[in-house]
């Protein structure tokens, strides 16, 4: 069943909800004098997994990084462009940061549950976000979505680091959707993880765009054949003497990966660069 989510609540004007939950235009993003990305516009569409694929050094997760503002953390950077969510651009005057990373979680490439016990890293964000509700079920709720409940139901108060690492990547995905966000970003998810740990995370990305709309960057392109339901290809240009990422081709996957329009897509999906 789609989400039938109201819209959130970030500040600014909501324009009528469209299938478009996110769009992403980034003209220009710097850190301080160095021009990481350039000319990408990728619309993400609802409940759909959009995955990001490309070279080393061509931009993926700047740009997944600056879609919930994380960019902002890192000194010297400056994005032009725009990026609506929902109809709110969120890099507005009026819109803050931190209620714009409540609606548009994160999941990082190396797992990174808290040191305290399983019960409080998921219950972390809940209790940041000053939750009233009762914990237990919401806990509960949360690592049943992350498909973890039943290994860790017993073993609540053991300290997450204690978890294998897909559990502890699924843990991490479990606190993250605690809040209830609207998206969920995944910056290569699974590149620290062993094969059957990778296929769990994999299973339930799936499940997961059920509820909520999921970005994806990866370096496995098995994985964005696997998971993907449109797939975005990012180049490096090299001509103005640095690494500038840039959107060279974006499609349904199937249609990216069986027909790519792009020679340079052509290129590297055949293995000629990584």
């Amino acid at each position: 069943m789609k989400s039938t989510q109201t819209k959130p609540d970030i500040g600014g004007t909501v324009l009528p909800e469209d299938e478009i939950v996110l769009n992403c235009r980034a003209e220009k993003i710097f850190y301080g004098n160095f021009l990481a990305v350039r000319d990408t516009h990728i619309p993400i569409q609802k409940n759909r997994i959009t995955g990001f694929i490309g070279p080393s050094g061509c931009g993926k997760s700047t740009v997944l990084k600056s879609i919930n503002r994380m960019n902002d953390l890192i000194r010297g950077f400056h994005f032009e462009g725009k990026i609506s969510f929902y109809g709110v651009d969120i890099y507005g005057e009026n819109v803050d940061p931190v209620n714009v990373r409540r609606n548009i979680g994160m999941v990082f490439q190396q797992p990174n549950p808290f040191s305290m016990s399983i019960y409080e890293n998921v219950a972390f964000g809940l209790r940041l976000n000053r939750f009233r509700g009762n914990m237990d079920e919401k806990v509960e709720k949360a690592l049943k979505g992350a498909a973890l409940w039943k290994e860790v139901k017993d073993k609540m108060q053991n300290n997450g680091l204690s978890l294998s690492g897909g559990q502890q990547q699924r843990l991490c995905i479990a606190r993250a959707i605690a809040t209830e966000p609207r998206v969920i970003l995944m910056d290569e998810p699974c590149s620290a993880l062993d094969p059957i740990a990778t296929r769990q995370v994999e299973e339930l990305m799936i499940e997961l765009k059920e509820r909520f709309t999921v970005v994806i960057v990866t370096h496995n392109m098995q994985q964005a054949q696997r998971v993907a339901d449109q797939t975005a290809f990012l180049g490096v240009d090299i001509s103005r003497g640095g690494r500038t990422g840039y959107l060279v081709e974006m499609g349904p996957t199937a249609e990216l990966f069986e027909n790519p329009q792009a020679e340079l897509t052509k290129e590297y999906l055949s293995g000629q660069f990584s």
